[in-house]
């Protein structure tokens, strides 16, 4: 299961900083360490992530968007999506959820992960929507919805992620 720590992010809090203005309303957020799309990018690189070619999209108040794509390097022997890459890419958002939503030094971990297919994919992009389900002070409970092109529901998934303090 991933592993997210705040360190990761401290060589590129400045790229965020620089984008965020002073008068911006950040309340109704969830996030309480520096994320954008750019970060999660760049803490991605050299990882399962970056090899299957998963792409950040969207920084939401209380979501991450994200994509994969449906080619040579994710399909299964019958040549639609591999049903292992679209719960790669759920426990990527929901992991990156998870540990930017919690305080600095602070840890997410995953206990648990589960997917349903719903419908095959053979090209194109599959594009997932993580919601938290819960958001407690040892566990949070984070929902991925994955979509094809046409925007239909293609795999839902749900991970649980263990909030670990600093140590």
């Amino acid at each position: 299961m991933a592993f997210f720590t705040s360190a990761v992010c401290q060589p590129i809090l400045a790229i965020l900083e620089a984008s965020l203005s002073p008068n911006q309303d950040t309340s109704m957020r969830i996030w309480q360490q520096p994320v954008s799309t750019e970060i999660l990018q760049h803490i991605s690189k050299n990882t399962a992530v970056e090899h299957l070619g998963i792409e950040f999209l969207e920084v939401g108040d209380d979501y991450l968007t994200g994509r994969a794509p449906v080619d040579h390097r994710t399909h299964q022997p019958f040549g639609l999506l591999h049903g292992g890459v679209s719960v790669v890419l759920a426990e990527t958002l929901g992991s990156c959820g998870a540990g930017f939503s919690v305080p600095q030094g602070y840890s997410a971990v995953g206990l648990d992960i589960n997917a349903n297919h719903l419908k095959g994919v053979k090209t194109g992009w599959v594009t997932g929507t993580a919601r938290p389900v819960h958001r407690g002070r040892t566990t949070q409970v984070w929902h991925i919805d994955m979509r094809n092109d046409a925007g239909e529901l293609t795999c839902v998934s749900r991970i649980t992620m263990a909030i670990l303090e600093p140590r």
